[in-house]
């Protein structure tokens, strides 16, 4: 292009050393994460908070070091759901005094945050080894176990809202729960994420480098 805006079109084209550059284009495709770590008390009680902790600090620490134009948030969920800021992040702990495992709201959180962000790519995590016992009612959570029909309902519910926000879920079940297994391949086939059965000390391996 250098060379025939010097000389004008037609042939041959003629080349000199000053024609050549290099054109560096930055890639600006980004990706939006929001991680749910699962804070149910079973993850104290099973000891498998602290590997999914690790995995948040972990993603945290890659994203902001290696991908700037990547975001990543975590929402810790257990009876309710909250977002943890990113400074809360290293002395959060599961709740153990409540019962609950809330995916219903944790999944809202995540699609409300998800869909203002204008990523290429937006995508959540949702780390967990227990199937849905709560829900949300008038702003309450609900709790039953075995899981109550509508807790299951109103949560694939908010699976259908993720996929029509062109939202991806994948799921790592620290469990092999029946109620979990279930659930997980309503989601997946609702939404066409991916399912991992993981092992807490392998759970690194199968996040950070698929």
């Amino acid at each position: 292009m250098n060379a025939l805006a010097r000389r004008g079109p037609g042939t041959p084209v003629r080349f000199e050393l000053a024609d050549f550059e290099v054109d560096r284009v930055e890639a600006t495709v980004s990706a939006a994460t929001v991680l749910l770590l699962d804070q149910s008390s079973s993850m104290f009680h099973q000891g498998r908070w602290p590997s999914a902790k690790k995995v948040a600090m972990a993603l945290q620490a890659l994203i902001h070091g290696q991908f700037p134009r990547d975001r990543l948030f975590v929402v810790g969920f257990s009876d309710y759901a909250v977002e943890i800021r990113p400074e809360e992040l290293p002395a959060a702990e599961p709740n153990v005094w409540q019962q609950g495992t809330n995916m219903q709201h944790a999944l809202m959180l995540a699609r409300r945050r998800l869909v203002r962000e204008p990523a290429a790519t937006r995508q959540i995590i949702m780390v967990t080894d227990g199937d849905p016992t709560a829900h949300l009612e008038d702003g309450e959570s609900y709790f039953s176990y075995p899981p109550a029909r509508k807790t299951i309902v109103e949560t694939l519910k908010e699976v259908k809202r993720c996929t029509a926000a062109g939202i991806t879920i994948n799921t790592f079940m620290l469990a092999r729960a029946p109620y979990l297994m279930q659930f997980v391949d309503y989601v997946t086939r609702i939404n066409r994420g991916r399912a991992f059965f993981a092992e807490p000390g392998r759970l690194g391996d199968y996040v950070l480098v698929d």
